[in-house]
């Protein structure tokens, strides 16, 4: 598949010929994906700051202009019921998640706007995102004419591409150096053919998939369920204990205050028969985890299977062996470190 043929298609491809390529120019060099396949719900209102500081696990009503922040929406029980970035643009919020969320998070915000002055609208199709990620990511960027200030994670900047105004956003990825390019849908094919030319690798669906295991972030619907506690997820990024009330907040502080949860989210590195999602992990005979996510990854030894998943924390050590269906499974530490050339 050329690399230039990704914008004739209405949704991200999986992979543009060689997926072991594509997560190499993810992880050592710098590669481009296509993010149009997210949600954007745009939120104005005069009451939409304090009424989504009441709704997520994260601060809005401090949230400068210009930054982003990772939350999650709970219910009354704590139980996560998804997750997204906020932004606050100033005189709008912008809420970015995944597709698949986007139908279910609307129907959860519509229930709690009561008698506040909050309007919900689904601007999707107003953005073309091009995500970019790598050590070289800079130097691309700046190769294509792109002039990037220094930013914290999640931050906004307004730049000049091709003539066109855009929003540059710095990423947060816990591995390695990545930003958002948001701009309108018209110019999104010579941005593309644009950071080509300057040197990077077009990545598919597949190749950001293994980005994202490797990197040790969870996804909603896999790693992240219905039923899991904000803090069983290792996300501190996504909560603020100094915000005030929101939905959920009770349980929250209550596991703040009275200790852990007996449950964590970690990182395994495999051996033998591969798990599949949900396997369970056993010491000693007994079940003391689980497998969410499954990848082999290209490594200097050939492939290399790792998995992320839910570990009790008396046995989460890294180090730590366990058993995983006909296979092995060692506790490792998030991000692993070792994919990522530095």
């Amino acid at each position: 598949m050329s690399p230039t043929t990704v914008q004739e298609r209405a949704v991200p491809v999986a992979d543009f010929g060689d997926v072991r390529a594509e997560f190499a120019g993810l992880t050592s060099a710098c590669g481009i994906y296509d993010l149009r396949g997210r949600a954007r719900l745009k939120l104005t209102g005069e009451d939409r700051i304090r009424w989504m500081n009441g709704v997520v696990t994260n601060n809005i009503r401090d949230l400068a202009p210009g930054h982003g922040v990772y939350a999650f929406v709970l219910n009354p029980q704590g139980q996560i019921q998804g997750d997204l970035f906020v932004y606050n643009c100033g005189d709008f919020l912008l809420v970015d998640t995944e597709s698949s969320q986007s139908s279910r998070l609307r129907e959860f915000f519509d229930h709690y706007i009561i008698m506040d002055d909050v309007e919900v609208a689904d601007v999707s199709s107003e953005w073309a995102v091009i995500g970019v990620a790598g050590p070289k990511s800079l130097a691309v960027l700046q190769a294509a004419g792109i002039s990037v200030p220094a930013l914290a994670p999640r931050q906004l900047a307004r730049v000049n591409v091709s003539g066109a105004e855009a929003t540059l956003v710095q990423g947060d990825n816990p591995a390695l150096s990545s930003y958002e390019i948001w701009l309108a849908p018209g110019p999104f094919a010579s941005l593309w053919e644009s950071l080509v030319h300057a040197g990077a690798i077009p990545a598919g669906t597949s190749a950001v998939e293994l980005l994202r295991i490797a990197s040790g972030v969870p996804r909603y619907g896999q790693d992240i369920r219905e039923r899991d506690l904000p803090q069983e997820t290792e996300q501190a990024r996504a909560l603020h204990f100094q915000k005030g009330c929101y939905i959920g907040q009770e349980i929250v502080e209550r596991i703040r205050s009275r200790g852990n949860v007996h449950r964590k989210f970690t990182g395994f590195l495999l051996q033998g028969e591969m798990p599949v999602a949900g396997a369970k992990l056993q010491a000693e005979g007994k079940d003391v985890g689980e497998i969410t996510s499954v990848a082999s990854l290209p490594s200097g030894e050939g492939e290399k299977a790792i998995a992320l998943g839910y570990i009790r924390r008396e046995v989460g050590t890294p180090g730590k062996g366990l058993h995983v269906g006909k296979g092995q499974a060692t506790v490792a530490a998030l991000p692993f470190a070792e994919f990522f050339q530095h």
